[in-house]
């Protein structure tokens, strides 16, 4: 395990790739491992949005950037999964074929394996991976699910929200949930019909939510294009820069640290296991779902 850790360190793509699978798969040294990191303060940028909105194309055009720094870019692709063998079923590598093969570039894939906020239960320590091996800028990118997806808001440190024209004045509708995660706007596809209308409501909604702290940016972009692609770095540098909430950063990391708790508290129940007991409980007449539930408690 050390040979792996040093590999690791040394920002080694397979060793990298060994490492979350090990993660992933709840290895019994997976933990011990993390436990001998350092991590250093690449920033998390999460992508959210609806489907269509373009963030797979938008990742696409801020790794293009970032690469011809010389920087190093980590993206975690997160898909939603098959119910029945938990597997990711998109395969965003895919749709960010562009820059596969650089050097400096490592995507990988996770299914969110039914967690409801859209993101992976093991995302968290993934991320803490790639800033072991030297990654500069981590790209999250979720898959797109509407509301739940606040959660990415506890693990990014920028969050931009993609959105499109198309959502014309129905901000309304989404802004309860979704819109107040956002700590930058993007109208993608500005070059649309509507754009314009589209923008100026956004900017006097971020307006009327801002803080003495921050003010959410409003950035057009055609990702296709590259266009407004350094307007949106730009934001997002500015966002790390701007005043952290320590009060509200420790909150985030109690609900990440209680997720691993709970985690570490039920590995030894296996999901096969549980649904084969119910099955025989559900041939049982009366049969209660609270009392198997305790038995595990």
């Amino acid at each position: 395990m050390s040979d792996l850790k040093s590999a690791l360190i040394s920002g080694d793509k397979r060793a990298l790739a060994r490492v979350i699978s090990l993660v992933e798969n709840q290895h019994p040294q997976a933990l011990a491992l993390l436990q001998d990191l350092a991590f250093n303060q690449a920033p998390l940028i999460g992508i959210t949005g609806p489907p269509g909105a373009g963030k797979s194309t938008l990742i696409n055009a801020l790794c293009g950037f970032w690469l011809n720094q010389g920087l190093k870019v980590g993206i975690v692709a997160v898909d939603p999964s098959s119910p029945f063998n938990h597997g990711a079923l998109m395969g965003d590598r895919l749709r960010m074929s562009e820059h596969f093969l650089h050097p400096n570039l490592f995507i990988r894939s996770m299914a969110s394996r039914g967690n409801l906020g859209g993101l992976s239960p093991k995302i968290f320590e993934v991320c803490d991976l790639f800033r072991a091996a030297g990654f500069d800028k981590i790209i999250i990118e979720t898959v797109g699910v509407g509301q739940s997806e606040v959660e990415i808001a506890g693990l990014a440190d920028t969050t931009v929200l993609v959105l499109v024209p198309e959502a014309g004045d129905d901000i309304q509708a989404i802004k309860s949930g979704i819109m107040e995660i956002g700590e930058v706007y993007v109208v993608n596809k500005s070059d649309r019909e509507g754009a314009d209308v589209f923008y100026k409501n956004l900017v006097l909604l971020a307006h009327t939510h801002a803080t003495q702290e921050w003010e959410t940016p409003v950035i057009k972009t055609v990702a296709q294009k590259d266009i407004g692609i350094e307007s949106l770095v730009q934001a997002i540098e500015n966002h790390r820069k701007a005043p952290i909430k320590l009060a509200q950063k420790a909150q985030l990391l109690a609900a990440r640290a209680m997720m691993m708790i709970a985690g570490l508290r039920t590995k030894d129940i296996s999901p096969d296991d549980l649904s084969k007991e119910i099955l025989l409980g559900l041939n049982q007449p009366n049969f209660n779902l609270y009392k198997l539930v305790a038995a595990y408690a």
